[in-house]
């Protein structure tokens, strides 16, 4: 770990006290600990120092070493021991923490650091001209799976390209940072599957194959509900089902005599080797397929011949290659013309797609006009992100 230094005295302020909510926070933390052990507060004093003044000075630090009795070598020791510490004046609006372990710089973290020098300073851990920014490397911050990352002040924004960096540093800067939403920049809930989940999910019930039903009815009817009425012997219960090597071969065949050779006649009566009619009823058939709405239905929208250059609509969220190759087939090809779908053509592509109310929810609409107007820009604009 490279050595850490207080600044240069010429930065340094000549004294230091918390405020007067800190100071009565501080007197209740110092209490939380047992009588002989209050030196234990010394980390959460001195982040709440660093929250204070945006960084650790020496005032600070031998401000709290007084308040709980130390040297103040002893909280020196922590305070540049622990990286969180920032020893140096950072950036007053954000001081971004660009993590750079392996998985976020497989993912990309390199460029991050690119944009930070090129839009903030060259040098890490030094403020901008106007002192409102600032950024340093930093090792893994525990969002592995979202990567990259980078956290500013307390938050953590995962999931970045250079352009939802560069957007994020943008409304900090202007002060306007409580307008960014922490977390992923993409469209997933934390840390889950980009795209929704793929494991538990609630599988689709199979039909009864006919034979199989009409075998197991036989089984069930074959097997006497209960002991009553029968004459009581000292041979001991057994189960009448019960295949025994002696038994199994009897047993198949009365199975087989029992179930039948089950043939359609017509599609409307299927028969058994007894002769006895089954109504059509009971020789189940697969379920028909949902009908798809009508090609020719007056509320499909209007298609266009494939232009040139069409738009990549993947960038909708919702739109993944399958669903684009349907929309091509159907003549949409760029986003003014989802943009433009009233709410009968929004319908007509649902029930098309079979994807029962998910335009609606996940917004096409909303989403392609601003990918219309601007393209990336003005949906990073509208929506916080990119589009993914």
């Amino acid at each position: 770990m490279s050595v850490r230094r207080l600044a240069d005295e010429n930065v340094q302020p000549a004294a230091f006290a918390f405020n007067k909510d800190n100071a009565v926070w501080a007197k209740a933390t110092i209490k939380k600990y047992p009588k002989g052990r209050e030196q234990s507060a010394v980390i959460p004093l001195l982040m709440r120092a660093q929250e204070q003044d945006g960084w650790v000075t020496k005032a600070a630090i031998e401000s709290v070493a007084d308040m709980l009795a130390m040297p103040y070598i002893r909280v020196l020791e922590v305070a540049t021991f622990y990286t969180q510490f920032q020893l140096k004046p950072v950036g007053t609006r954000a001081h971004v923490q660009v993590c750079g372990t392996t998985p976020c710089m497989l993912r990309g973290s390199e460029d991050l650091i690119s944009l930070c020098k090129k839009r903030i300073h060259p040098d890490p851990l030094t403020p901008n001209e106007a002192g409102t920014l600032s950024w340093e490397e930093v090792e893994c911050q525990g969002t592995c799976v979202n990567a990259p990352m980078v956290m500013i002040f307390k938050d953590t924004y995962e999931d970045l390209t250079v352009p939802q960096l560069e957007y994020i540093i943008d409304r900090f800067d202007a002060g306007k940072g409580a307008d960014v939403k922490p977390g992923p920049q993409i469209d997933r809930i934390f840390s889950a599957p980009v795209g929704g989940l793929t494991t538990l999910l609630t599988p689709e019930k199979k039909p009864v194959a006919p034979r199989a039903k009409k075998v197991a009815e036989d089984a069930a009817v074959s097997v006497p509900p209960s002991n009553a009425g029968r004459p009581k012997t000292d041979a001991p219960e057994t189960d009448p089902t019960l295949k025994t090597p002696v038994t199994a071969k009897a047993a198949s065949a009365a199975n087989d005599k029992a179930a039948g050779e089950t043939k359609a006649e017509g599609g409307n009566v299927a028969k058994v080797e007894t002769g006895a009619a089954t109504p059509a009823a009971l020789v189940s058939k697969p379920a028909a397929a949902a009908a798809k709405p009508s090609l020719e239905d007056k509320n499909r929208p209007a298609g266009i011949e494939r232009p040139a250059a069409p738009d990549d609509l993947k960038l909708i969220s919702g739109v993944g290659p399958k669903i684009e190759g349907i929309l091509h087939e159907l003549g949409i090809f760029t986003f003014a013309q989802v943009a433009g779908w009233k709410k009968a053509e929004r319908e007509w592509v649902d029930g098309y797609l079979n994807f029962k109310g998910r335009i609606e929810r996940d917004d096409w609409i909303k989403q392609a006009k601003a990918l219309a107007k601007g393209g990336e820009a003005e949906y990073i604009k509208v929506f916080g992100k990119k589009p993914r």
